[in-house]
This record gives structure tokens, C-alpha cells and sequence, in this order.
């Protein structure tokens, strides 16, 4: 290892909810941090402790950011951006390419890895488009894929290196809370921003109860769009986090 098809019902959801916005930015970028001023000691890390969540039947193993930053310092893991371009070109992980959830779209650079190769993906939600990314990889016969359990704004706040035309923005958190059909139990809700390429995931309870979280620098009165199997609500944050979201 240097140093330094598709998804099941869930999944599909997201592609048809934004069929043509998984292009990647184009980047120079090859999954690796860049080269640190000083490498951790070497050290074990038990990957099979590891917290696993189901993504569509397959479970996603969850790793610690410090385990992650570990292997980042060392050079020893590909970081890939479950995000939308947008939210990448405004922050991402320093060296991490946009490889985005559920597939990697059109022009995705984790097709060009190796299948041994370790790779760990990243949302802000902290996991719901990492762990739908990393499924799909796993699914794919990637070896060693986990999913950052804390999220990327764990990353931005421990001030890990980080790149974009906002990494030091000001960001406030929004919880949508909305109710669906519980005959769609953990499949995905998506919240899409309105004339931008972002966009966030979270799945129905059994009671069809659901939870978006958006990490937002921008004003509540911008528009978004609730997608769920049966229903499609438009409205600004501000609208959309002030009640229950329904039919």
C-alpha cells in the first residue's frame, strides 16, 4: 500500500432525485493528504471493533476520526467526498477527490483505485452520503471502505487541513424534521438546495419519522426541496424548520 452496480431502493432515490448533478469537479487530487512536516509512530488499529450501519443491506464499517487522521498523516488511505460539488468546492478534506453519493457519477477518480487500496469516504450529516458511497463501493468489491463516523465537520473543527473558497465560514446547524409513509423504513430522504449542487441524506424510521441535519453558512431564506418516496415539498429553511414536513 503506498504511504502517504447500483444500489438497492434507497440509493436509487438519490440518483432519480438528481439525475445529471454527480459530476466531479475537476481536480488533481488523488485521494492522499498531503505530505505531512512530521508521521505519527507507527501504531494498531483494531478495524473489526469498528461500529458498522447498514446501507441498503450492506454494512458500512465506521471509523474514528482519529484513526482516520492517523492514516491521513501516514499517507496510508485514499479520502473520497460523498458531497455534491458545491459543498466540495466550498471545503473539503485537503487532497480528498469529490466522488459523490450514491455512485461517484460520471467521471468518478475512485473508478481509476485500486480494489485493495483502503479508502475512507465523508459527508457532514455525518454519515447517511458517506455511508451510501461506501456501500457502493463495498458492493463493487472494494476491500477495505469505511465511512468517517463523525462527520466532516468533526474535520473542520479539530482544524485538520482543509481546503475550499469557505473552510472558515461560519457555519450554523439546521435540523429538518418530516414524517413519511413508514412502509418506507430505511430508505432515504433527500434535502436539495435550490439552484445549487448540494445536497444531504437521512433515513426514514420505522415509524416514518425522519431527521435531515444541514450544516449551512448561508441564510435561512434560501430554497430547498424535501424529496421522499412519495412526496416533494419546497421552501426556505427557515419555512422548512419551523414545523413537521408532511404530505
Amino acid at each position: 500500500m503506498r504511504r502517504r452496480e447500483a444500489l438497492a431502493t434507497g440509493a436509487m432515490a438519490i440518483t432519480a432525485s438528481f439525475a445529471g448533478c454527480f459530476g466531479n469537479s475537476e481536480t488533481t487530487a488523488d485521494g492522499y493528504g498531503p505530505e505531512p512536516e512530521s508521521v505519527p509512530n507507527e501504531r494498531s488499529i483494531d478495524t473489526d471493533s469498528y461500529e458498522t450501519k447498514k446501507f441498503d443491506g450492506i454494512d458500512v464499517p465506521l471509523a474514528s476520526i482519529d484513526d482516520v487522521f492517523y492514516w491521513y498523516q501516514r499517507q496510508e488511505a485514499r479520502i473520497a467526498d460523498a458531497r455534491q460539488s458545491d459543498q466540495y468546492k466550498q471545503a473539503h478534506i485537503a487532497g480528498a477527490v469529490l466522488s459523490s453519493a450514491p455512485d461517484g457519477g460520471s467521471n468518478d477518480p475512485v473508478a481509476d483505485w485500486s480494489k485493495d487500496d483502503r479508502i475512507v469516504t465523508y459527508c457532514a450529516c455525518p454519515h447517511p452520503l458517506s455511508g451510501l458511497r461506501a456501500a457502493s463501493l463495498i458492493d463493487n468489491n472494494y476491500e477495505e471502505v469505511y465511512a468517517i463516523d463523525e462527520g466532516f465537520i468533526s474535520w473542520l473543527d479539530r482544524g485538520y487541513p482543509a481546503k475550499g473558497t469557505e473552510v472558515n465560514a461560519d457555519r450554523a446547524t439546521y435540523k429538518i424534521h418530516g414524517q413519511s409513509d413508514p412502509a418506507y423504513a430505511g430508505e432515504f430522504v433527500i434535502l436539495e438546495q435550490l439552484e445549487a449542487d448540494r445536497a444531504e441524506a437521512a433515513p426514514i424510521q420505522d415509524d416514518g419519522s425522519y431527521t435531515l441535519q444541514l450544516h449551512y453558512a448561508g441564510s435561512s431564506n434560501d430554497r430547498f426541496a424535501v424529496e421522499t418516496p412519495t412526496y416533494r415539498i419546497e421552501g426556505s429553511l427557515k419555512e422548512l424548520t419551523g414545523s413537521v414536513v408532511t404530505t
